[in-house]
This record gives structure tokens, sequence and C-alpha cells, in this order.
């Protein structure tokens, strides 16, 4: 059975660590949320509405159950990284960077949604020259880690699957999900 680790923290999009932690139990696939410490998550809710950015209201709250400092990497076969607010502070974690880091030494899957972008620029090193999609307004992230911003809202690049925002939530876990797969079989 494959095992997967999500990373996130207080403030993540509420689809898009949900929508990923079910289908990966649906998958049969062990899923495990690591946050700098084992604790409730907030989530908040991002929409498009009429506004020039998108709005944010509370979300549910979600469990992570163990601490970045406890988290083994060797131990998962994929890594999602979903978007929100949560990238923004997670990626100062010291802990945070290694992990990262040893799925893409190890060509483990890793699934990097919306704003996602900002934890990747704690391992530029591994995305320079590679081509991936986030959130728009991560555009001048994704190309200041070295990076080619791919428009369109699906991107895969190797072991990497990245996605734009929530509403493109179906193909991206259906990418990642085919990676794990074929990681595992």
């Amino acid at each position: 059975m494959a095992k997967v680790l999500i990373v996130s923290g207080d403030g993540v999009e509420a689809l898009e660590i949900y929508y990923p932690y079910y289908r990966c139990l649906e998958e049969g696939f062990e899923t495990v949320i690591a946050a700098p410490q084992a604790k409730t998550l907030h989530t908040v809710i991002h929409d498009f509405e009429d506004w020039e950015t998108y709005t944010e209201k509370r979300g549910y709250q979600i469990e992570a159950t163990v601490a970045f400092e406890h988290v083994d990497p060797h131990e998962y076969d994929a890594l999602i990284i979903p978007g929100g607010r949560a990238p923004e502070y997670i990626r100062l974690n010291p802990f945070l960077p290694s992990i990262v880091a040893h799925f893409f030494e190890a060509q483990k899957p890793v699934g990097a949604i919306c704003h996602a972008a900002l934890v990747l620029a704690t391992v530029k090193e591994w995305v320079q020259g590679r081509e991936m999609t986030a959130y728009i307004a991560c555009k001048p992230d994704v190309e200041g880690m070295g990076a080619t911003y791919a428009e369109h809202t699906l991107h895969v690049d190797g072991n990497l699957v990245s996605g734009h925002a929530w509403p493109d939530l179906p193909g991206f876990m259906r990418e990642f999900i085919q990676q794990v797969k074929q990681q595992n079989a």
C-alpha cells in the first residue's frame, strides 16, 4: 500500500487539503497530514467572486497528526503540498525543506497546487529548469525559482504534478494518483 504525506498548516485552502486527503484514502493509500506541529488545523475557503482577487472565509478543521520535525520522508511514497495561506509560513519551518527535497531526490511523485509554489521556493534547485503551474499570483515566484510558468491550469513535468487552484483538483488528483500507482506497481 502506498503512503502519502500531505504537508500544510493553518490557513490551508479547505478543498486543496480535503479533496486530496479523501481521494488518497479512497485509493487505499495510507495518508498522513504533517504541519509545523501536530494539531487541529484551521482551513480557509477561497472563492472567486466579484473581487479582483479571491475572497477568504473560515473553513473546516482537519487534524495534522505529526510535526515536521518528526517526519521521516523515507517512509512515504509521495508528497502533496496544498495551497491557501499555509505555504506562506510553513516554508519558514527549518525541517520542511529537507522533507520536500527528499521527494525530488528520490524521484517520488510531488503534487503542488495553488500557492504550494511558495514551499517549492525553499528547494529551488530541484525546480530550476522545470515547468510548472501555480496560482497566477505565484507566477513571479515560479519564475524566480528558475522554472518556467505553464499558463494552463494543470501541468506534469516528470514527478512534479502542479495545478493552478482548487477548480483543477480532479485532473490534478487523477495525474498524481496515476503516478503513485505506477511507482508502486
